[in-house]
């Protein structure tokens, strides 16, 4: 009678550590915050859009600024805007719709390259420089004297030593912009550095290279994403800015800020040659701009809550 009313089961120990909480997943948990918004969706595909199209766009366009096939065909100067002209034409008879993506491609190249250079280098130093005490003495010495240069100033000085090009305005904006970068770094990691799981691993021998990989940097994904957000928006303006005053971009190479001074003149008679690649780059600068500033705050883990 007892051995039908009661059931004998067997001690399994390892079900007491069991820890019954809801499986969490990071970057999952990223995602749904980003997609949480249906405004965040809605940029998200307006940049992905622009951005996927000024990069494939140029690759079968026959668009070149030293090239003016039409310049002697007067019926193809000055062209409004149509379907068949979709931006207009320009006083050469160059298709404005083709110069403005081809710019914009290069536009958004330099500023991909030149962030991703920015913070490598930037994080990786930052890191060092903001956990050792020693390079933090030596690093401040550098950064108090480079610092006190105004960057715009700083980059026209080098490209008017190394020249204008593709690859010398990559490296001027580099060179001079991971610094600020790695200062910023460096201010996250000493707020990091000595909490309570730090100080331990520290006394346990833990090897600095290791701290900073495993117990700092994964802390401040949401810092670097924000970075990023910031950075390539910047060098697009500033890659425009440059090339608007001469100083960034040969003639060989399309440029959205060469474009749009060479239309300055006309901005009252065809103001669609200046304001329509004016509108562009705004659009592109500021929807990756709250894109990237919306992925930095889904990544914050403090959001998640």
């Amino acid at each position: 009678m007892r051995n039908e009313q009661f059931t004998f089961v067997t001690l399994d120990e390892s079900a007491s550590e069991h820890i019954s909480a809801p499986q969490y997943s990071y970057w999952r948990s990223v995602f749904r915050k980003f997609f949480s918004s249906k405004v965040t969706i809605v940029i998200m595909i307006v940049a992905v859009t622009v951005v996927g199209f000024s990069m494939i766009y140029p690759l079968f366009s026959d668009y070149s600024p030293v090239k003016a096939p039409n310049i002697n065909n007067l019926d193809m100067w000055f062209n409004k805007p149509s379907l068949k002209f979709w931006f207009g034409t320009d006083d050469k008879g160059n298709s404005l719709f083709d110069a403005v993506w081809a710019g914009l491609r290069v536009s958004i190249l330099i500023a991909a390259i030149s962030t991703v250079i920015t913070t490598v280098v930037g994080v990786a130093v930052g890191a060092f420089w903001g956990y050792s005490k020693k390079i933090d003495r030596l690093m401040m010495e550098v950064y108090n004297i480079i610092s006190n240069v105004p960057f715009q100033l700083l980059v026209i000085i080098i490209m008017y030593v190394i020249g204008r090009g593709f690859w010398q305005l990559i490296f001027a904006l580099s060179i001079t912009s991971w610094l600020g970068t790695a200062y910023f770094i460096r201010i996250q990691v000493m707020i990091i550095r000595d909490r309570e799981h730090n100080l331990a691993s520290r006394c346990l021998g833990t090897p600095m290279y290791r701290m900073i990989l495993r117990n700092i940097l994964p802390y401040m994904i949401s810092v670097i994403v924000t970075l990023v957000s910031r950075d390539i928006p910047a060098f697009i303006s500033l890659e425009v800015f440059l090339s608007y005053l001469g100083i960034g971009l040969n003639q060989s190479t399309p440029s959205i800020g060469r474009m749009i001074s060479s239309y300055n003149s006309f901005m009252i008679n065809y103001p669609y040659l200046f304001w329509l690649p004016v509108v562009t780059l705004a659009i592109v600068t500021i929807s990756l701009y709250v894109v990237g500033q919306a992925l930095a705050d889904a990544s914050d883990p403090k959001t998640h809550m």
